[in-house]
């Protein structure tokens, strides 16, 4: 019988060992496949993550044209898979996201295969359509017709030329890169932990997926970035930043951007994620005003939550600069999570090749609580 107060939801317990990526909350430390996160976000690219948490290592110079041209020529979208993005243009961006993920290996000749090589192929697959297929449903739900993926642009420049139709800022494609880096995996997150279950029953990495995706589209894991940008609106000014939060706090409702169920100390996402937000904000006028509001926001709310809830810890989580960055690239709050998804894709799959390489059941037990003894009624 499980004490009272005893952890619930597998708090606590180990379900997998992996060399994929470490969560230390206590010192703000994101490791992944052996790089603290701020020395890959500062000197790689996202396609570079992809091959290290695929393969082991990053790339060398022929290595990565090679690996390069293996997800570019993978972008195109099935016929069918376009038909369900123009079917969905009217709900959310990552529901849209889900339905064309389980579509991705119409054009599969072995869609189950879950040997190695197939496993690989299928992550370049749906890592390369992953965009496409956002970018295509950002423009059949404003009325446009998809653009074709170009095959001269690296991957994060690519969407944003699918989506704007128009050659990518440097910086832009700069910043969106990196927050694919920033947020590729992380440990044994709720939608990590589905796609490693669902695998474990020897599924197909393109049902993994799908499944991540579900459980990713839940508030509670795929983040308020939208809710923080409506936040920094209603404050509006540094002098109300104060009075604001605390109005929040008092009347029992959450501040978005902050707090995390792992982290005690920043966010090492925010950290790089904040450097990001800096630069395109200086690039663009307009964005500087709401990023120096936000970083007064952040160091209010930071000494406000302190004030409130002692000994909480809520700092600064990746959602609070993620809505910045995304919205300085000319991006809609609804479509937030479904970025993430383009980011997060990367860890998704390495977590599948691990998970079909133990070929190992996930399969917990469960505690009875209910009543017995009961009888039918004659």
């Amino acid at each position: 019988m499980t004490e009272p107060g005893a952890p619930r939801g597998l708090d606590g317990v180990v379900a997998a060992r992996t060399r994929l990526s470490h969560v230390d909350g206590a010192k703000g430390e994101l490791v992944i496949a052996g790089y603290l996160l701020d020395q890959l976000a500062n000197h790689v690219g996202f396609e570079d993550v992809a091959h290290l948490l695929w393969r082991g290592h990053l790339p060398t110079t022929a290595e990565r044209a090679a690996f390069q041209a293996e997800l570019v020529a993978r972008r195109s979208l099935p016929a069918e898979t376009l038909h369900v993005l123009r079917a969905a243009a009217r709900v959310a961006p990552i529901d849209a996201l889900r339905m064309a993920c389980a579509t991705l290996s119409l054009d599969r000749d072995r869609p189950d295969d879950i040997s190695p090589a197939a496993d690989l192929d299928a992550a370049a697959m749906v890592t390369a359509r992953f965009p496409t297929a956002v970018a295509a449903h950002l423009r059949f739900a404003a009325g446009q017709e998809p653009i074709a993926p170009r095959a001269d642009l690296p991957h994060a420049a690519n969407f944003l030329y699918m989506v704007h139709g128009r050659e990518p800022d440097p910086e832009a494609a700069r910043a969106l890169d990196t927050y694919w880096v920033t947020v590729s995996d992380h440990g044994m997150n709720a939608s990590t932990f589905t796609a490693r279950v669902i695998a474990s029953t020897r599924s197909d990495l393109v049902s993994a997926v799908t499944g991540a995706i579900g459980a990713l589209k839940g508030p509670l894991h795929g983040g308020a970035p939208g809710p923080v940008l409506d936040m920094l609106k209603d404050i509006g000014t540094a002098a109300n930043a104060g009075p604001w939060l605390k109005r929040e706090l008092e009347s029992g409702r959450r501040i978005m951007g902050f707090g995390h169920r792992v982290y005690k100390v920043r966010d090492p996402r925010a950290e790089v994620l904040s450097r990001v937000a800096d630069r395109l904000g200086g690039a663009r006028l307009e964005n500087r005003n709401l990023f120096e509001l936000a970083r007064h926001v952040e160091s209010t709310a930071v000494r406000v939550l302190e004030e409130h809830k002692p000994g909480r810890n809520l700092k600064t989580n990746v959602e609070f600069y993620t809505a910045l960055v995304l919205q300085s690239l000319g991006l809609e709050p609804r479509s937030f999570v479904a970025l993430f998804a383009c980011g997060r894709v990367a860890g998704w799959c390495a977590h599948v090749l691990e998970q079909h390489a133990e070929d190992h059941l996930i399969r917990p037990m469960s505690e009875y609580v209910g009543p017995r003894g009961l009888e039918v009624a004659r």
